[in-house]
């Protein structure tokens, strides 16, 4: 095969490294750090389904699991092949087990030319849309995640959050998320690791994409944005165009944008087999001086029906959209610059204003699992260690109900940028809280009432209270410091009196806590695209349940 230039080739080689050069950002391009050659993604989504996303009953249950497709080495050198014979270059993966060893495949695909784009949560632990939170459950996920993998040369980067908010009324979650990468990029920074982008993948919803992509890159404190913007893409069906399709309008919309974007997701099935003719487009004049390339999905058939092969135990089938693919990639030779000659000019934009985008600058307080621990030995009343988790949203509903003054301190508010000090700690420390704020105020009136006030229901109990002092003290002060202004009005109610008033407090949270109860522990699953013309969603818009990620959390 002849390339018209010496960097296409470069740009495009897959042939097996002893050792991979790390990509590198400058600007709103991708480049190889050595030679400087800026790197376009030929990728693909590499991981299967573990459950059809209609299952409700599976996620009910919070049975559902994944697996992680780097912890199977002679899977990686199974499908290694079949990935050389598209050309790719990057594969994406959903879920990582952080326990797992991924030596052997990450070496595997290295020696092929293969990096990887990872998300950081996986289907028990996500910032879930409908409850988010940015909290010490998840944030301890993530680093274990980038723990696991910021070791190897051939990771690209990381997603911290998949198609969050996905519509107009919804978008107060992107707060959380936004929460989420500056405290990634601070921990790989923290941990004196080489830089590792973190970025977020959006679907392709009109209504508020381009406020999605500004608000995930506004603000002076670029620690706080996005290193890079992949979009969930599925508006080229069949035989379109770079015009029929809204590409062209996507290009208009990114051309100044300050971070690289490509396609974290692409390939409509409406029409099969797919034919990819848009291949050819994304990697051609019209798109690469704006998109970074792409990754087409997926690799595994499923009942999705997005696979381009059929995997069996230890056979591979190759189906019509492989070969399909494999023709219309396997010439492909955009044109780059290099990183020694390339300027950036473009700058962070500003943050959304109109009045139908609901997510503040303001960001979550970063999770501090010090603080939680000492603040919830300081309390005189609190949660029982052997309460059930489908307890939780039932207990939940029941302190919201008594009035807000007691939930001050687990408060969070991603429109109004409000968030309480221990809005960080996780469901059974929040709880905890709000508890002992009831019951300390029931004691102070030295109503008959206080000496019961530590039981909810056999749920709760007194404990003997630890003042806090060295480094408990200081976690505790760093975290109340971080808290911002929140409600502290609402009715004070009794058990006597709270059940009259019962709407007037709680009708903002008994939702999101009841809610909880019905979902399942689960903060996702791995899901399927499900194709349209104005709102696309890809594989890993998580479901989530609300105790995980914050069904004490208070919306307002």
């Amino acid at each position: 095969m002849k390339f018209s230039t010496v960097l296409a080739s470069a740009a495009f080689s897959t042939a097996a490294l002893a050792a991979i050069d790390p990509i590198v950002i400058k600007g709103s391009k991708f480049f190889y750090k050595s030679n400087g050659t800026e790197f376009f993604m030929r990728g693909i989504a590499y991981q299967q389904d573990t459950v059809n996303a209609e299952d409700a009953d599976a996620v009910a249950k919070a049975d559902v699991v994944y697996e992680d497709p780097l912890a199977h080495p002679e899977s990686c050198k199974r499908d290694i092949p079949y990935l050389q014979q598209l050309r790719t270059n990057t594969i994406r993966v959903y879920a990582v087990d952080p326990s797992k060893d991924h030596d052997d495949c990450m070496k595997a695909l290295a020696d092929a030319g293969i990096y990887v784009v990872a998300d950081l949560s996986e289907p028990s632990k996500s910032i879930n849309r409908d409850s988010p939170a940015w909290n010490v459950d998840l944030y301890k996920r993530y680093t274990s995640v980038i723990d696991s993998l910021a070791k190897y040369d051939n990771t690209l980067g990381f997603f911290a959050g998949n198609e969050v908010s996905n519509n107009v009324t919804n978008t107060d979650a992107s707060a959380f998320v936004k929460a989420a990468v500056r405290d990634s990029k601070a921990y790989i920074k923290s941990k004196g690791y080489r830089e590792i982008g973190v970025g977020y993948a959006t679907n392709d919803d009109a209504e508020i994409r381009m406020n999605l992509a500004h608000y995930f890159n506004c603000g002076d404190e670029t620690k706080d944005n996005i290193d890079f913007w992949g979009y969930n893409v599925y508006s080229w069906c069949g035989d379109s165009s770079f015009t029929k399709s809204g590409w062209d309008i996507l290009v208009k919309n990114f051309t100044d944008y300050s971070v690289p974007m490509f396609f974290a997701e692409y390939g409509c099935n409406k029409v099969q087999p797919r034919q990819f003719t848009e291949v050819k487009t994304l990697f051609g004049d019209d798109m690469t001086g704006v998109v970074s390339g792409g990754i087409v999905y997926m690799y595994f058939q499923e009942d999705n029906d997005y696979g381009l092969v059929k995997v069996s135990g230890d056979k591979v089938s190759k189906l019509d959209d492989f070969d399909n693919l494999k023709k219309q990639i396997q010439d492909v030779a955009p044109k780059g610059v290099k990183m020694s000659d390339y300027k950036p000019e473009n700058s962070p934009a500003k943050c959304p204003s109109s009045s139908d985008w609901r997510a503040s600058p303001k960001l979550p307080p970063t999770p501090n699992a010090d603080a939680c621990k000492c603040k919830v030995k300081s309390l005189g009343c609190k949660l029982k260690d052997n309460v059930s988790k489908k307890k939780l949203a039932t207990l939940f509903d029941t302190v919201y109900s008594f009035g807000s003054k007691y939930t001050v301190d687990i408060y969070a508010n991603g429109t109004s940028g409000q968030y309480g000090a221990y809005s960080m700690c996780d469901s059974r420390d929040q709880l905890s809280i709000a508890m002992d704020a009831y019951y300390q105020e029931q004691v102070k009136r030295g109503t008959s009432a206080g000496q019961h006030a530590c039981d909810f229901d056999g749920a709760a109990e007194t404990q003997d209270a630890e003042k806090p002092s060295g480094t408990c003290e200081k976690a505790i002060k760093s975290a109340e410091a971080a808290a911002t202004s929140a409600p502290t009005g609402g009715s004070d109610k009794t058990d006597n009196d709270k059940d009259d008033d019962k709407d007037s407090d709680a009708s903002e949270t008994s939702s999101t806590a009841s809610a909880s109860a019905t979902e399942s522990d689960a903060a996702g699953i791995l899901r399927a695209p499900s194709v349209g013309f104005s709102t696309i969603f890809g594989i890993g818009a998580y479901v989530a349940a609300a105790m995980l990620a914050g069904a004490s959390t208070l919306l307002l």
